[in-house]
């Protein structure tokens, strides 16, 4: 009996695609979920290390045309009041106030430097946003999936224990395939939560970075502003 029931458990296709392939209707649909959600995180995970990245070359190579001795009114005529750059929106952002702020006499209106360092932090925020974006996804990915894949495995099970009773065999060949369909689900849920969990705390913390190093540049950029407007 033990030898009829390997046999006939060995017949069966356990690969993942067999195992898809026999889930009930409400199992596939939180199989393709779940699949759905991996490849959503991963294009924003791809599309966010791009982008830090970018973002960092950008604002080394803004940090040295910067502090290259240019003069800044000169330095903001070549990049233009809305250049590409993410550092630069910032310095065009404080600059384009600055100018904005002298009277046609050349004297300055009251509350320039307030409404600078405002105007910095506006640019900031956008740009933090921008950077940010998306991250949100993988936050949710990597909270919910586990208990999507927990609730295809409930489902899986219970519907491998009705087919038991309908067949009232214990059989390895009967019980083993409603299991493993089952259990797909769970390791689906994994597969897509682990990676996002991991790169959801990483690409916030690289976030972080490059918004600080905005922030570091609007506050020196604000204090050379500042010992301008003192003198």
């Amino acid at each position: 009996m033990e030898t009829e029931a390997l046999q006939a458990a060995a017949q069966v296709d356990f690969s993942m695609w067999g195992l898809f392939a026999r889930a009930t209707l409400t199992v596939k649909l939180v199989m393709l979920a779940l699949i759905l959600a991996s490849f959503w995180s991963w294009s924003i995970i791809v599309q966010k290390i791009i982008s830090y990245r970018a973002a960092r070359r950008e604002a080394a190579r803004f940090d040295r045309a910067f502090w290259s001795g240019e003069p800044l009114d000169e330095l903001f005529d070549e990049i233009g009041p809305d250049p590409r750059g993410r550092s630069q929106r910032v310095f065009a952002a404080g600059m384009s106030e600055w100018r904005r702020s002298h009277r046609d006499d050349g004297a300055l209106i009251a509350g320039a430097q307030a409404r600078i360092d405002r105007s910095m932090d506006v640019a900031i925020q956008k740009e933090a946003e921008d950077l940010q974006g998306g991250l949100g996804v993988l936050a949710t990915v990597g909270s919910v999936s586990p208990f999507v894949g927990l609730f295809g495995t409930v489902f899986g099970i219970m519907n491998a224990f009705i087919e038991i009773a309908e067949q009232q065999n214990t059989n390895l060949a009967v019980v083993a395939p409603g299991i493993a369909e089952a259990l797909l689900a769970t390791g689906l849920g994994l597969l897509a939560a682990i990676p996002a969990v991991i790169f959801y705390n990483k690409l916030s913390a690289d976030a972080d970075r490059v918004i600080g190093g905005y922030e570091a540049f609007a506050d020196e950029f604000s204090t050379i502003l500042s010992r301008q407007l003192d003198g």
